[in-house]
């Protein structure tokens, strides 16, 4: 095993720093990433009388999808937050849309999401189960949360098993898509302990460098 970085040693990473997999993406590109029509999954929920809608997207990139969608949409009931590394934002910028620079790892929200995303970011995080399970909690009662991940970069011990611990605390995880689903603001009680993250680990099903994930 090669050593392992800590998260702010793993953030000063040239992988991390290069990586280019969410930077551009527009709405249509999150869509078919996601597998779900987030438009649409808004514009429902506004139609049904919701007081206000808000969407996380974490690993945001540049927020071009997110400024998009607030246009497409033009709702003042539509709150959308954007959450990055790198202070890289695209304009001009939209009074519903806010966005911050930070680390998943440690960002904290202000309220409840309707909707949670993290288009190919979560292969860069070191703390990728406590990524998850935070935006897991930060969900409304009915909120959805969708994110691409690679469970061959997280190294539990418990291989092809970690699926099933990841089932029993209300996940849902398509391998063939390496998609991660969550329905309902819920407590994750995952059996890990993140010891730190290799940055060596080589190109992922992406065909691009990725972060390794250890935990005992």
């Amino acid at each position: 095993m090669n050593r392992l970085l800590d998260d702010a040693a793993l953030e000063r990473s040239a992988v991390v720093a290069n990586c280019d997999m969410n930077r551009e993406r527009r709405l249509a590109a999150y869509e078919r990433e996601l597998g779900i029509d987030i438009a649409g999954l808004i514009q429902d929920r506004l139609d049904r009388g919701i007081e206000t809608v808000r969407w996380l997207d974490l690993c945001c990139g540049t927020g071009s999808a997110l400024l998009e969608c607030a246009r497409m949409i033009d709702d003042e009931r539509l709150l959308i937050t954007g959450v990055d590394l790198v202070d890289f934002f695209a304009g001009p910028g939209h009074p519903g849309v806010r966005l911050e620079v930070a680390s998943a790892t440690t960002w904290t929200p202000a309220g409840q999401y309707d909707l949670v995303t993290c288009v190919h970011g979560l292969h860069y995080v070191g703390d990728k189960l406590g990524v998850l399970a935070g935006a897991a909690s930060w969900l409304a009662t009915d909120g959805l949360l969708v994110a691409n991940l690679d469970v061959a970069g997280v190294r539990t011990g418990l291989g092809r098993r970690l699926p099933t611990a990841l089932r029993a605390n209300g996940f849902e995880y398509d391998g063939r898509r390496r998609r991660i689903t969550c329905r309902g603001r819920r407590a994750v009680r995952l059996p890990f302990r993140y010891r730190g993250a290799d940055d060596r680990a080589g190109p992922n099903y992406t065909g691009q460098s990725a972060v390794n994930s250890y935990y005992v």
